[in-house]
């Protein structure tokens, strides 16, 4: 990822930041890809905690830079953070485009229990 990219991606999470805010009722669901994996945390920003977190390097035999990895991260995100008591969310996209990998992982966080 080039620079230009990389701020130009900063200045839309910034954007997105100033209005997505996740409280203990609604944490948000922060979402960060790098090239070969995909990361996902639901984190209360009234307390500054991480209550659930997901990544596609604890799927076994699942690569996180393509979109059947992205789908198996949205699902055990889900399931862990209904284990954590938390149902509904607030997607925080990172800055990215709402499309690919970012996609299924939001399709398949809401398919395994979450709202948003």
């Amino acid at each position: 990822m080039n620079v230009k990219r990389k701020e130009i991606r900063n200045r839309i999470h910034t954007r997105i930041r100033k209005r997505v805010e996740g409280t203990t009722e609604r944490p948000r669901l922060a979402v960060y890809r790098s090239g070969m994996n995909i990361y996902a945390q639901v984190i209360d920003d009234t307390k500054g905690h991480t209550l659930a977190s997901a990544s596609s390097l604890k799927i076994e035999g699942a690569k996180g830079c393509n979109i059947e990895g992205a789908a198996k991260v949205g699902a055990l995100i889900a399931e862990s953070a209904k284990a954590a008591g938390v149902t509904k969310v607030v997607f925080d996209r990172g800055g990215y485009l709402y499309h690919g990998r970012i996609k299924s992982l939001a399709d398949a966080a809401r398919e395994g229990g979450l709202d948003f």
